[in-house]
C-alpha cells in the first residue's frame, strides 16, 4: 500500500480538546480513527481515547497482516468500544457515562470500509468531485422525522457510544479505491462550520498535505471565538506526485509481522489490554442476535 496522510487537530474557543485520532498499518491493512468526546456529558475525552485504543488494540491482535473480515471487525469494534466505555464508566462508579462519536476507516486489497456512529464525518472525494459522505445521526439528517418530534432540536444526535442504550451505527463497503482519491474523517468543528461544496473543492484541489491546514483554518475563522473543536485526518490513495511531496507511508517493505500505530498510549492502557476474548464475544453475539432479530421482522 502506498498513501498519503496528513492530521491536524486543534482546541478552537474550548476550554479543552475532547477529540481524539490516530491511524494503524500492517504490511496489508491500514485503521484510519477519530472520535469526538460529546459536551454535556462527564470526561468525553476519556470516551474518546478509550474509542480508539479499543479499536487500535482490536486491530493489531487481528490484521496478521489482514483482516479476515473487514465488515465484521468495524462492527465489532464499534460495539467492544462501546462496552469499554460502559464499563470504564461502572468501574468509577460514575451517575452519567461518557459519551463520544466514532468513525472508522479501513483501506485493505485496494477497497476502503468504514463504520460510523454520531455525527463524525468521512467524506470521499474522487477526480475533484465528492463521491460520498457519511450521513449523521442526528434529527437533522434523519429522513422521516417520528410523529411527536417535530419541535426538537434537529442538531441533537439520538445515538451514540457510551450512551445506556445500544448504539446505531452504519458500515458501508467495499469502495474500491482508484488512484488519486481522497478520504477525508472529521469532527463536527468542520463540517459545522464549512460546507460540503467547500470541504470537497478544497480536497479536490490540493494535496491533503495543503488542503487540511487550510480547511481546518477557515473553519476556524468562521467560527471565531466560539469554535468547537476541529480535528481532520485525511489520506490521499497512490498518487506517486502526490507521495513524493507530503508525508507519505509505503508499505511495500515491511514484513508482515510490523504493526505501526500513531494512537498513543495513556493511563487507560489496563482498561484496554482487558480487552479479553469474552468481551469481543459478548459484542459478536449482539451483533448476531440483532441479525436475527431483522430476519424476524422481514418474515
Amino acid at each position: 500500500m502506498k498513501f498519503s496522510i496528513f492530521q491536524i487537530s486543534r482546541r478552537g474557543g474550548r476550554e479543552k480538546n475532547e477529540d481524539r485520532m490516530g491511524y494503524c498499518y500492517t504490511r496489508e491493512s491500514g485503521l484510519f480513527v477519530l472520535a469526538d468526546g460529546m459536551g454535556g456529558h462527564p470526561e468525553g475525552e476519556v470516551a474518546a481515547q478509550i474509542a480508539l485504543q479499543t479499536v487500535a488494540a482490536m486491530f493489531q491482535r487481528q490484521a496478521k497482516p489482514q483482516l479476515p473480515d473487514v465488515p465484521e471487525f468495524l462492527s465489532t469494534a464499534l460495539l467492544a468500544a462501546h462496552h469499554q466505555i460502559l464499563r470504564y464508566a461502572s468501574d468509577k462508579g460514575m451517575i452519567d457515562s461518557p459519551r463520544t462519536t466514532l468513525v472508522v476507516a479501513v483501506v485493505q486489497a485496494g477497497c476502503v470500509h468504514w463504520v460510523h456512529c454520531g455525527d463524525s464525518r468521512l467524506y470521499m472525494v474522487r477526480g475533484g468531485a465528492l463521491l460520498t459522505r457519511t450521513r449523521d445521526h442526528s434529527y437533522l439528517e434523519l429522513r422521516n422525522m417520528p410523529q411527536g418530534l417535530e419541535r426538537i432540536n434537529r442538531n441533537v444526535l439520538f445515538t451514540c457510544l457510551g450512551s445506556p442504550t445500544k448504539p446505531i451505527y452504519d458500515t458501508t463497503g467495499p469502495v474500491p479505491l482508484e488512484q488519486g482519491d481522497r478520504i477525508l474523517i472529521c469532527s463536527d468543528g468542520l463540517w459545522g462550520t464549512l460546507s460540503d461544496e467547500e470541504i470537497a473543492g478544497e480536497l479536490g484541489r490540493n494535496t491533503v498535505s495543503h488542503a487540511v491546514p487550510e480547511l481546518v483554518e477557515s473553519a476556524l475563522r468562521k467560527a471565531g471565538d466560539s469554535s468547537d473543536n476541529v480535528t481532520v485526518l485525511a489520506i490521499e490513495w497512490e498518487t506517486p506526485d502526490a507521495f513524493e511531496s507530503t508525508q507519505g507511508v509505503s508499505t511495500d517493505s515491511i514484513s508482515d509481522d510490523v504493526f505501526a500505530s500513531t494512537i498513543q498510549a495513556g493511563p487507560l492502557d489496563g482498561l484496554v489490554d482487558d480487552l479479553d476474548d469474552a468481551a469481543i464475544e459478548r459484542s459478536i453475539a449482539e451483533i448476531n442476535e440483532a441479525i436475527r432479530r431483522s430476519a424476524e421482522r422481514k418474515r
